[in-house]
């Protein structure tokens, strides 16, 4: 064990954030800390870092164990060069290297002990310099800044001159660079492409150390981690292996805990039936047993309800349906100055198709989707869109919401129609009631603004969705709400996205845009990984895909074994259903008895209490007390009443209790 977290807790003021939070990390370990926005993971992260402390609790490290972190927002300013940048982490490197070649020549002119004094001090830095990785420390950061997109003719770029995301790739360098015991990352993913993250995840995954990350990118949780801690409701729980196997637990243990909780809920709503039916019998016998019936309903633990973050209501309906021809893309080309993103790009798009347009950072995906949205102007080229086709727009930087409006009057002044009530409903379908409605744009999160226009968008009834980076500052469990929309819709969609997972869980077919042009894959993102080499061959050597090299095989091919496995299953699942058929059949014959039988002891009982009132009233009657014979033979049957009566009370509570 390199690290552990114990009885963690967290407020700010009033806000509980983290609640005896408690896991471990050993040597070499690669762990994921997963959780909605806003359930305390970066919090965590910062007080593993010492930047904020806990309430409660402490952070273990193992003795001698260096740390590193990388924070999701960096600050990075040096007048150094990128290339420069870097290398302030191999300076003890640098330096050692410097001592040694000053000693070479000082080595020239000394003699005796002298000499030998210096060997030895010479045979101990080479030693070090060994062990430092010395002589390959340039390629290895060579190696890194490649590996995070930077090409070599950018290394002699200031530091001060670059993009933010382009000095969080310098952070994340510098701190893959450093090689510490421990990485903590906070969402690396959010500025590397696609070949940069393949990249990072070979390299985590080959670390000699170990990994904490934060992450939404489930596709890199997939590949890198192998255990998920996963924070909900303030509280924490591990699970072993990646984020599918940790999805596929999660599920079922919420499944089985909502099942848990709803069979509870089912037995105390029959125990209270029980109890007001025992009441009603009114005797003191039945009063007596509802008593006791509440003293242990009272003491029942209560199961609480599986929290179920999935309360976001998005549903993406077209107002009218589109042309079989959504959009027809000719010649379509792009330059800025000496830059050229793209030339010749053609491609069209049929209703129905979910389209995702992949590639590297800069290579214009982006302003493909302008282009079409009328925000860029093209250099030449045609964009045609068919009938009847309306569009939706989601832009990943949010310009289309105006920072100064209310989230309120942003919906309003949009859709006039639109009354106040069903605005706030929207709303809060999207999560934002009471007050949050009357938040400006401009201070709400990166993820807030993203429902707003997936609000928004959802309200436009388009029939043709243009989204770019849709599942950007989004938690996981949005994303996953936005891909079940997206696979329900009805109409086209066309977007960018660098989130893999998200494009193999929605796309029908991808473009990849390399080279300035489009390379056209007729399949989700497994398919395109697998598919790309043949494709990027067969471009490169002819014009024209093969149907079998975009599709694999050919049309309407299926391996022989297929159908016989089908038959083979068709007639599994006939006796399958036969049987279940039959049990269902038993199980409600059983249902049909027990119901009757409760329903005539009722009725018994029912009949034999009004006997016994019968008795009652005989009994202060003149005429029979007064009768001995008359007296006896009452309360003689009397007594057989009461005993038949707790008889019939013993068993409808267990019938009823069998329900």
């Amino acid at each position: 064990m390199i690290l552990a977290c114990q009885n963690i807790s967290k407020s700010f003021g009033t806000t509980e954030i983290l609640k005896n939070v408690s896991f471990h990390v050993n040597e070499k370990e690669k762990v994921a800390i997963v959780g909605i926005n806003g359930a305390g993971k970066s919090t965590l992260l910062k007080i593993i870092m010492k930047e904020l402390s806990a309430d409660e609790g402490e952070v273990i490290l193992a003795k001698g164990s260096t740390i590193g972190y990388l924070a999701q927002h960096q600050n990075l300013t040096s007048e150094n060069s990128i290339l420069d940048e870097m290398l302030t982490v191999k300076q003890d490197v640098i330096d050692l290297d410097a001592n040694i070649r000053k000693l070479e020549q000082d080595m020239k002119h000394a003699e005796g002990a002298e000499l030998n004094q210096m060997l030895s001090t010479y045979t101990r830095l080479m030693h070090e310099f060994e062990i430092k990785n010395g002589y390959a420390y340039q390629s290895e950061v060579t190696g890194i800044l490649k590996g995070l997109g930077f090409m070599e003719e950018e290394f002699d770029k200031k530091v001060n001159t670059l993009s933010g995301g382009q000095k969080t790739r310098i952070a994340l360098g510098k701190l893959l660079l450093s090689k510490p015991d421990i990485i903590l990352l906070d969402e690396p993913t959010n500025h590397l492409d696609l070949i940069s993250i393949a990249w990072l995840e070979t390299f985590l995954l080959n670390y000699n150390g170990a990994v904490i990350v934060v992450a939404h990118d489930r596709y890199f949780l997939d590949k890198v981690v192998s255990k998920v801690v996963e924070l909900d409701n303030m509280k924490c729980q591990s699970f072993e292996g990646n984020y599918s196997v940790y999805a596929q637990k999660k599920e079922m243990l919420r499944n089985a805990m909502l099942k848990q909780y709803l069979n509870q809920q089912q037995e105390i709503k029959h125990q209270e039936e029980v109890i007001a039916k025992l009441r009603s019998f009114n005797r003191e016998k039945s009063i007596k047993r509802a008593e006791s019936r509440e003293k242990m309903l009272e003491k029942i633990e209560r199961i609480e309800r599986p929290t179920d973050h999935s309360e976001m209501h998005f549903h993406l309906e077209p107002r009218i349906i589109s042309g079989n021809d959504v959009l027809k893309v000719t010649d379509l080309a792009k330059s800025y100055g000496n830059l050229t993103l793209f030339t010749n790009l053609n491609f069209e798009i049929k209703r129905g198709e979910k389209v995702a347009i992949i590639g590297n950072n800069g290579t214009g995906k982006t302003t493909i989707l302008k282009i079409i949205n009328g925000q860029v102007k093209a250099d030449q080229g045609e964009i045609k869109l068919g009938s009847k086709v309306h569009v939706g727009y989601y832009d990943q930087e949010h310009q289309v919401l105006d920072p100064d409006k209310t989230l309120f009057d942003e919906l309003q002044d949009t859709y006039p129609n639109l009354d106040n009530t069903t605005i706030r409903n929207i709303l809060a379908a999207f999560l934002f009631t009471e007050d949050d409605v009357f938040k400006r744009i401009k201070d709400i999160s990166g993820g807030e603004r993203g429902r707003v226009s997936l609000a928004k968008l959802m309200l436009s009834e388009a029939n043709l969705l243009i989204l770019d980076e849709p599942t950007n500052h989004l938690d996981i469990t949005s994303k996953e709400i936005l891909e079940n929309a997206i696979n329900q819709y009805q109409g086209t969609v066309l977007y960018v996205s660098h989130d893999r997972y998200f494009i193999n869980k929605t796309a029908t077919r991808i473009l990849d845009l390399t080279e300035q042009t489009l390379l056209n894959y007729i399949g989700n993102y497994d398919y395109y990984l697998e598919k790309k080499p043949e494709v990027e061959a067969a471009y490169l050597g002819r014009s024209t895909i093969s149907q079998q090299a975009l599709y694999g095989t050919k049309p309407g091919a299926f391996p022989a074994s297929l159908s016989s496995r089908s038959a083979t299953t068709t007639k599994e699942n006939d006796s399958d259903n036969k049987q279940t058929w039959q049990q269902q059949k038993e199980e409600q014959a059983k249902i049909r008895k027990r119901k009757n039988d409760l329903k005539k002891t009722e009725e018994e009982i029912h009949q034999l209490e009004l006997r016994s009132e019968e008795i009652d009233a005989l009994l202060t009657k003149e005429e029979i007390y007064t009768n001995v014979s008359k007296l006896l033979e009452l309360n003689n049957e009397k007594k057989e009443l009461e005993i038949r009566l707790e008889e019939l009370l013993e068993q409808w509570e267990s019938l009823a209790s069998e329900e």
